[in-house]
């Protein structure tokens, strides 16, 4: 299950990515927004995030204007590791390196076919296991 968040300003780009996913046969839950009414990202930021955290989604995927406070919010969340991606080689090495639970986009930084390149690399990259990233993940984690 893939967490989705989004703000009013990636509203549009999220709607394009519930539709790719829908077409590759990705299950998803949309946390908002809604609309594209004016709203505050880290509400929708957070619920994505924390479902991911909680184990209740395996990936999320969260779209603001710029990917930058959506991530931040996101990265609030203890267990979250999310990456703004505004190229499908980052969104490779992130999974494969830094084992990214979460990717950001900016919605106004990247046009529609790039981001859903991003987020098909996203989501069908493994992490690579190697012992020298994982390392570097629990330096990450750890307090």
């Amino acid at each position: 299950m893939i967490a989705l968040g989004s703000d009013h300003g990636g509203y549009d780009l999220k709607q394009e990515i519930k539709r790719y996913l829908d077409e590759a046969g990705y299950a998803y839950k949309d946390f908002g927004c809604d609309d594209k009414k004016s709203c505050d990202y880290p509400v929708y930021g957070r619920a994505a995030a924390q479902a991911v955290a909680d184990g209740s989604c395996e990936k999320g995927i969260v779209i603001c204007t710029t990917g930058i406070g959506i991530s931040i919010t996101a990265n609030k969340v203890p267990g979250i590791r999310c990456a703004l991606c505004a190229d499908s080689t980052s969104a490779k090495l992130t999974r494969l390196h830094n084992n990214a639970n979460m990717l950001a986009l900016g919605a106004g930084i990247v046009g529609s076919n790039l981001a859903l390149e991003i987020v098909k690399t996203f989501l069908e990259t493994e992490f690579s296991g190697e012992e020298r990233h994982q390392r570097r993940i629990d330096l990450i984690e750890s307090k």
